[in-house]
């Protein structure tokens, strides 16, 4: 198919569109680059040249030309007529149209025509419109779009620790897949002002602006950027560094008087919602950028120029065909989700898949609570519950082995006093975090703190306001003594040790880390894993006590709690010991929408790389992801919990054992596999409103969607 555009640079008349041009359509593409195959014109109805009078003349134009098809042409008996008169004259000679006429009838023979039969229409539309198809389109999207400017390494966008990043829209067109996808790097806002003064009034607190040029779609889409549009650019970009995306003809750049202040410029040629999504990722590093100009711009840019770009491993998102996954098999958890929400295991749930560093699955289903009021979609945020142990707590152990802190071997006794002498002293690093250190499970610290029959909490623990004595928020209007934290550790070090040295998870060592962590560097563990690795990651919605960052209309709620805080616990941690920790601790209390849960497991995958920047070495990966203890019957890694040596249902039982991850007690789990290169992320809130409900566990609903993703592999 020819567009019908103007193109000055292969056609020297502009009023002839290329469609209609013999220099273009005989010329270069039969001629010159030797294409066969049938030729096609574009809409003819879409809008006349000004060297032609009438439609039929621009029906015959077409022919002679050297299309073989005219598509939507008006006039056709009209055109059909002028056609018969050109013949009888010679212009439209009887070769010229045996050429066409043998090419359709051929194509024809092989569509299996001269045996017709009627067509079945029942599934046209995905008959015509495959997936080979659409991932032909992707293909042909990535390679074209083309950055013709990249002044100071503006892209891509890095450093989203200390980068805001903002976005104002020029033109009048669609760009609502363009900021969705933004958002899913980091937090990108979207600024509207009155003014150039109001708008730098409210830039100045942003480092990066993105400007986008969103015109209508079709050969005949007003490229051009308005002179008050263009004023505002300008202006901006004499302020800030700003990156220009344009989502129209390269020609939208003629009207910009000088570059000099633009850091950035990609040209993504279209408006559709495929060229915003890709545009958007390779903005974040996420693609590589490899397209080149088809036509000059000024002396500027010339023909064939474009700035190559290599990605920078952000995750990226694209269709499951993509990465070799057989979309029809993973639609097959969709009835498993049903299930869920039919049987009452959940109110709501949410399952993300990626593979080769795409996101390819990401389905939201059913509702925060059972009343249905509000649907669970992919911003909700969930209190992640012991996922929190790889995601919270181990990141900063990792770092701080790494930095030399401690080495596996070390006793816990050398690195926290409160244990020094204790029975727990010399228990080293491996044998704790593998689970392998006779540590009881969990200590129900509220039950002594609660009294009568309904539990009420015990005046002299605890507040309904908060003050300097009573600091530590537990749930609402309700705070426990600052002093109590220190009683938390002490009744750990207290605890009897079991008597059988086997494999039992403890959340134990994950409160002590979180103490030994702070008093190491020097800041909370809520602040440590935002500053070294949630902020950069530009995982913004992993965080603890998420009321004081997040919307409480995008956290989804988890229990009634009826024996302890007696309220619903809505953006405060389900976990009470965590509680009892004001929210923040290794063992338990972040929160998070898949889209984040999976930067860090990506992360994790490429062995502590993640968008440009190395967060810890690849030895120190692996020297955490390894059972120490294997032979003893030690499933578990550093942390990690890693597929099942026997009959428990740690996974599907069909990943490879050199997969890692964890599971949460309020119904979320996640799971990368570095030999299929698939992460893997379910969120649910399955104790709501009661955790006596474990419909969720019992059935394994969890590792049942982890041996669908496995079955869908299909390369």
């Amino acid at each position: 198919m020819v567009a019908h555009l103007s193109v000055p640079a292969l056609e020297e008349n502009v009023s002839l569109p290329s469609s209609l041009s013999h220099n273009i359509v005989t010329g270069l593409l039969k001629e010159e680059l030797g294409f066969k195959g049938l030729i096609v014109t574009d809409a003819l109805n879409m809008r006349g040249s000004a060297d032609f009078a009438s439609s039929e003349e621009i029906n015959l134009q077409a022919i002679l030309a050297g299309n073989d098809l005219l598509d939507v042409p008006l006039e056709v008996a009209k055109s059909i007529a002028l056609m018969k008169k050109a013949y009888s004259k010679g212009t439209l000679t009887e070769e010229r149209l045996d050429e066409s006429v043998r090419k359709i009838l051929k194509t024809k023979y092989r569509a299996g025509l001269s045996n017709y039969k009627p067509l079945v229409t029942d599934n046209l539309m995905k008959d015509l419109n495959t997936i080979e198809d659409d991932l032909m389109n992707r293909r042909l999207v990535e390679s074209s779009i083309t950055l013709v400017q990249n002044k100071n390494g503006v892209l891509p966008i890095s450093e989203l620790e200390k980068n805001r990043v903002a976005y104002i829209k020029i033109g009048k067109h669609n760009n609502r897949t363009f900021i969705k996808r933004l958002n899913d790097y980091t937090k990108v806002d979207v600024i509207k002002a009155g003014s150039l003064s109001e708008y730098l009034n409210k830039l100045k607190n942003y480092e990066t602006v993105i400007v986008g040029f969103h015109t209508s779609l079709g050969a005949y889409a007003n490229y051009k950027i308005a002179d008050d549009e263009l004023a505002l650019l300008e202006g901006i970009a004499k302020k800030h560094k700003v990156i220009l995306n344009v989502f129209a003809s390269p020609y939208s750049l003629l009207k910009i008087k000088s570059y000099e202040n633009l850091d950035g410029i990609i040209v993504s040629y279209q408006n559709t919602a495929l060229a915003q999504d890709i545009s958007a990722q390779m903005i974040f590093g996420a693609l590589d950028i490899k397209g080149m100009l088809p036509v000059n711009i000024k002396d500027d840019f010339k023909y064939g120029y474009g700035l190559q770009l290599a990605s920078i491993d952000r995750l990226g998102y694209s269709i499951p065909e993509d990465v070799g996954l057989d979309r029809s098999k993973l639609k097959k958890i969709d009835s498993v989700a049903a299930m869920v929400i039919d049987s009452a295991m959940a109110p709501g749930l949410h399952v993300l898949v990626a593979r080769h560093g795409k996101v390819v699955f990401r389905e939201s289903y059913g509702h925060y609570t059972y009343d249905q009021k509000k649907k669970v979609d992919n911003n909700s945020v969930y209190d992640l519950a012991s996922v929190t142990k790889i995601l919270g707590g181990l990141p900063m152990i990792i770092k701080a082995e790494e930095d030399g802190k401690f080495d596996l071997d070390s006793p816990l006794g050398e690195l926290m006093p409160v244990l020094k002498g204790s029975n727990k002293d010399t228990v080293t690093v491996r044998e704790a975090l593998s689970h392998y250190a006779k540590l009881k499970p969990y200590i129900p610290y509220y039950e002594t703190m609660v009294e009568g029959d309904e539990n009420t909490p015990m005046e002299k623990y605890f507040s309904s306001k908060s003050s300097s004595k009573y600091s530590i928020k537990v749930a609402e209007n309700l705070y426990l003594r600052t002093d109590y934290q220190d009683t938390i550790y002490k009744l750990i070090a207290e605890a009897p040790q079991r008597e059988e040295l086997e494999y039992k998870y403890s959340g134990l060592p994950f409160y002590l880390f979180k103490d030994y962590l702070e008093k190491v560097y020097g800041q909370s563990l809520d602040k440590l894993n935002a500053n070294y690795f949630y902020k950069p990651l530009g995982a913004n919605t992993l965080v603890y006590n998420p009321l004081n960052k997040i919307p409480k209309s995008n956290i989804v709620p988890t229990e009634d709690d009826s024996f302890f805080r007696h309220q619903l616990l809505h953006g405060n941690v389900h976990d009470e010991g965590a509680a009892m920790m004001g929210g923040v601790s290794g063992n338990a209390g972040l929160f998070g929408n898949s889209n984040d849960v999976a930067k860090m497991m990506q992360m994790y995958l490429q062995k502590g790389y993640y968008g440009g920047k190395s967060y810890f070495k690849p030895e120190s990966f692996d020297k955490f992801n390894r059972r120490y203890f294997e032979e003893n019957g030690v499933r578990r890694g550093l942390g990690f919990d890693k597929p099942q040596l026997d009959e428990s249902m740690a996974t599907c039982g069909c990943i490879s054992f050199k997969s890692f991850g964890h599971s949460g007690y309020t119904g979320t789990y996640t799971f990368a596999d570095p030999e299929t290169e698939i992460v893997y992320v379910f969120l649910s809130n399955r104790v709501y409103p009661t955790r006596e409900n474990n419909k969720l566990g019992d059935a394994d609903i969890r590792t049942v969607v982890q041996g669908l993703i496995q079955e869908s592999i299909i390369d």
